[in-house]
């Protein structure tokens, strides 16, 4: 299929560029670098540069006749979407209005979306399941939310098929080393963590050792970006075959602590990863983690690179270059 990646230039497209490829599809990368780099690219694609707040911009790009899409050009700093919710109205639901009005003027009706366990909000049970209640704590899962409601009116007014992908958070990087662009300003641990180790960060701060897990520290879900990117690809696949929608979690169904990622992260990159002990952040749960039952069965998609080791391997060798320039 001709499958245009929206936002395929960042962190999270540019992995899901190279599974599509490697699928067999044919890739065009539409992005408008703000936060997605050149050196992403590949050669074998060819790259639109655009503007999703544009009409004019995915219109003409869309007219070159696409078979399906893939939207990854959502903001998604959660502490940040609190502070400024008009610039995430503005990216986020504006701007998926612009895509979802041009793919279906333009007759391309199979839709992959990058959406976020942020919608369900603080976990009533676990591992949180696709039927779990959507309470969003941040602006941010509200509108990943908003969009999947969006979609799903699409789906029953314009034809438009729609795979929604829940996930937490996004960790890893390629592993065979042929993406080596790295996260701007990133908001994760792990980057986090890797940037105390090259020397980039004096130390990294831990919120919270009180908390009733295994070791004291939050738990969160981390799915390496390749197993994500997958998905990808088995999600529209599952639309081409079935001709209908369908909405995933996406998750290791066990989850990891801070301690140990960071102990992790000790013992693989050798380096000592100062870190200091502080007080909890406002609205951390103590555990996030998700099941991919639903996944395993409609998708034929489990985890096979999210394993801690593989998550910090991966990382570590897009940034040991760093160590030269810290």
């Amino acid at each position: 299929m001709k499958v245009l990646v929206i936002g395929g230039a960042g962190y999270i497209g540019s992995h899901v560029v190279k599974e599509m490829m490697k699928a067999g599809h044919k890739v065009t990368v539409f992005d408008n670098l703000s936060s997605g780099l050149r050196c992403n690219l590949f050669k074998e694609n060819d790259f639109i540069y655009g503007n999703i707040l544009i009409p004019a911009d995915l219109e003409g790009a869309f007219a070159k006749g696409f078979d399906a899409f893939v939207h990854l050009a959502a903001f998604k700093a959660a502490g940040e979407s609190m502070e400024n919710p008009e610039k995430y109205s503005i990216n986020n639901i504006t701007g998926t209005l612009n895509i979802m009005n041009a793919a279906v003027k333009f007759g391309c009706k199979k839709m992959i979306f990058s959406s976020s366990a942020a919608v369900f909000g603080a976990p009533q049970y676990l591992p949180i399941d696709e039927d779990h209640p959507k309470n969003p704590e941040n602006y941010y899962g509200f509108t990943k939310l908003e969009i999947e409601r969006f979609m799903a009116w699409y789906d029953q007014l314009k034809g438009l098929r729609f795979a929604a992908l829940r996930y937490f958070n996004a960790a890893g990087y390629d592993p065979e080393g042929e993406i080596k662009g790295l996260e701007q300003a990133p908001q994760n641990l792990l980057p986090r963590i890797m940037e105390v180790a090259c020397g980039m960060r004096d130390e990294l701060k831990v919120f919270g050792t009180d908390y009733d897990t295994r070791d004291g520290t939050c738990i969160r879900d981390y799915v390496h970006v390749t197993d994500l990117a997958i998905a990808h690809v088995k999600a529209l696949d599952y639309i081409a075959k079935n001709d209908k929608s369908i909405t995933v979690n996406l998750g290791t169904e066990k989850g990891t602590t801070v301690k140990e990622l960071i102990e992790a992260s000790r013992r693989i990159t050798k380096k000592a990863i100062p870190a200091v002990d502080t007080e909890r952040r406002p609205g951390d749960p103590a555990c996030l983690y998700a099941t991919s039952a639903f996944a395993k069965k409609e998708l034929d998609w489990e985890p096979k690179y999210s394993d801690v080791d593989t998550l910090v391997e991966t990382t570590w060798n897009a940034y040991m270059p760093k160590i030269e320039e810290a």
